[in-house]
C-alpha cells in the first residue's frame, strides 16, 4: 500500500523514516557463494513510524528464525519508507541491481518489463491456496498472478453515536436515501457539524469516487476490465451526489478541495458525523474519545455487499534465478504466526485465510471484526493494469468536480485520458 494503502496504510502511519539496511543493505541482488549458499536481497517498506515500530524489527525476527532453519540460505534485507521505496527501487533496478525479492505497494509496472516470476513458481500449492481468492485475483495480469498480497484494507461507514442521538437517528444508514435523511436531521439538531464528509480532493478521491460508484453498481472499470469512468452508472451517482448532499450543504462546500485526512481529523474531533473509512480510523477516533459505531458502507438502494479492498504486494524477480531459494523464504514468511505478528503489529488485515480465520476469533480483535467480515468479497482498483497509476492520477486531480460540475463532462474527460493511457502503453 506508497504513502498510499495502506497508504493508508500503515494505519495512517505510513513511514517517515528511512532507515539503513539490516544486514549489508549494499551490492548486488541475491549471490551464490563458493560453498553453494545463497544470499537473498529483501528490499521491503517500512510501515513504523520510528525506531521503536520499525518494520526492520519484524523482519529481523523472521530473517533469523528463517536463516537458524536454511543454513544455505542468507536473506539480506533493506528497510526503505515509503516516499523512497518507488524511486529507490527504480534505480536499483535500471543499475542492474535488482533484488530477490520485494514488499511494496503495487506491481504491474514490473510485469510490463517483464521481471517477475508468476506467484504459482515462487509458492507452494499451499501457501497459494491458503490466500483470499479475492486478494489472488487482483494480482493477476492477463489471468497470471504476478502480484503476491501482503497485507491488507478495506473500507467501512463510520458514524458518530453522540450524534446520531442527538440528532434522533437510532440506526445506521443503509442506503443513500437514509444517509441523506440522518443528513438532514443532524444539520438541523447539531449546527456546526458537518453531517457527512465527502472527501474528493487529490489526496484520495479514486477511493471515495470509487466507494459511491460501487453503490449505484458502477465503477471504474467494467465487467470485462475496460475502463467505464464515464458510464450512466457513473454519471448517476455524481448526480445525486450534487443534488442531495452537496447543494443542500449537508457535506463540504467543496468536496474537490476536501482530503481524506481533513475528513479523517474531522471526525475524530467530533465535527463531522458520517464518513467512509479504514481501520486506521479506530485509534483515531479512540484517541479523539469518539463515540462510534462502523456499519457497512451505505450504497443506493442498501449496504454494500463488496466494499473497496486496498492491498500492499510482494513480488518476485527473475534476473538473479533464486527461484527455489525464494520459494523456501516466502513460504516461511507466509507461516500464520509470521503475517499474524505483522498484522498485529500495524494493526492491518490479512490475506491469508488462516489468518482472517485466527484474527476472527475468540473476540481478540472486536474494533475489526466488521471490515474482516468485508475482506473476502473485497473490490479493488484495476491494479493489474499497467495504465492504472496514470489513470489514477487523473482521477485524484480532477474527479471532485463532477459534484459541482456537470457530471457527464467530468467523466468523459476522464475517461478520454484513461482511453489515451491504454493506447500509448
Amino acid at each position: 500500500m506508497n504513502r498510499r494503502v495502506l497508504t493508508f496504510a500503515a494505519v495512517g502511519a505510513a513511514a517517515v523514516l528511512t532507515l539503513t539496511a539490516c544486514g549489508s543493505g549494499s551490492g548486488g541482488g541475491g549471490k551464490a557463494s563458493s560453498d553453494g549458499s545463497v544470499t537473498l536481497k529483501l528490499v521491503a517498506a517500512d510501515y513504523g513510524d520510528k525506531a521503536t515500530n520499525s518494520s526492520k524489527l519484524y523482519w529481523d525476527d523472521v530473517v533469523k528464525r528463517f536463516e537458524s532453519k536454511n543454513p544455505k540460505i542468507k536473506v539480506d534485507v533493506q528497510i526503505v519508507n515509503w516516499n523512497d521505496i518507488d524511486k529507490k527501487v527504480k534505480t536499483m533496478i535500471q543499475s542492474g541491481n535488482v533484488p530477490d525479492i520485494l514488499q511494496t505497494g503495487g506491481y504491474a509496472d514490473k510485469v510490463a518489463d517483464h521481471l517477475l516470476y508468476p506467484a504459482t513458481d515462487v509458492l507452494s500449492s499451499a501457501t497459494h491456496a491458503n490466500f483470499m481468492e479475492t486478494f489472488s485475483k487482483a494480482g493477476q495480469v492477463d489471468g497470471v498472478q504476478y502480484g503476491i498480497p501482503f497485507v491488507s484494507s478495506t473500507r467501512a461507514f463510520f458514524y458518530n453515536k453522540a450524534i446520531f442521538a442527538k440528532a434522533g437517528i437510532t440506526e445506521a444508514p443503509k442506503s443513500w436515501a437514509d444517509v441523506q435523511a440522518a443528513a438532514k436531521r443532524i444539520k438541523a439538531k447539531a449546527p456546526g457539524v458537518t453531517p457527512y464528509a465527502l472527501p474528493l480532493g487529490p489526496e484520495e478521491a479514486q477511493g471515495e469516487s470509487m466507494m459511491w460508484e460501487l453503490g449505484n453498481a458502477g465503477g471504474i472499470t467494467d465487467a470485462a476490465g475496460k475502463y467505464a469512468l464515464d458510464s450512466q452508472a457513473n454519471v448517476g451517482t455524481f448526480n445525486w451526489l450534487r443534488t442531495n448532499l452537496v447543494e443542500p450543504g449537508l457535506t463540504y462546500a467543496n468536496p474537490a478541495t476536501t482530503d481524506r485526512k481533513t475528513a479523517f481529523a474531522d471526525f475524530a474531533a467530533g465535527k463531522t458525523a458520517m464518513l467512509n473509512g479504514h481501520p486506521s480510523l479506530i485509534q483515531m477516533s479512540k484517541d479523539g474519545k469518539i463515540d462510534y459505531a462502523v456499519a457497512p458502507i451505505p450504497g443506493r438502494s442498501g449496504s454494500l455487499k463488496s466494499a473497496l479492498g486496498v492491498a500492499d504486494w510482494m513480488m518476485a524477480f527473475k534476473k538473479n534465478g533464486h527461484k527455489d531459494q525464494i520459494k523456501e523464504f516466502l513460504d516461511f514468511a507466509y507461516l500464520k504466526e509470521n503475517t499474524k505478528k505483522f498484522d498485529e503489529m500495524y494493526n492491518l488485515m490479512p490475506v491469508t485465510t488462516d489468518t482472517l480465520k485466527d484474527m476472527s476469533a475468540g473476540g481478540q480483535h472486536k474494533d475489526l471484526e466488521p471490515f474482516f467480515a468485508l475482506l473476502p468479497q473485497a473490490t479493488f482498483y484495476p491494479l493489474g493494469d499497467t495504465s492504472w497509476d496514470a489513470v489514477s492520477a487523473e482521477i485524484k486531480k480532477t474527479i471532485g468536480t463532477a459534484v459541482g460540475d456537470d457530471p457527464a463532462k467530468v467523466l468523459g474527460a476522464l475517461q478520454k485520458k484513461a482511453e489515451d493511457a491504454v493506447s500509448n502503453e
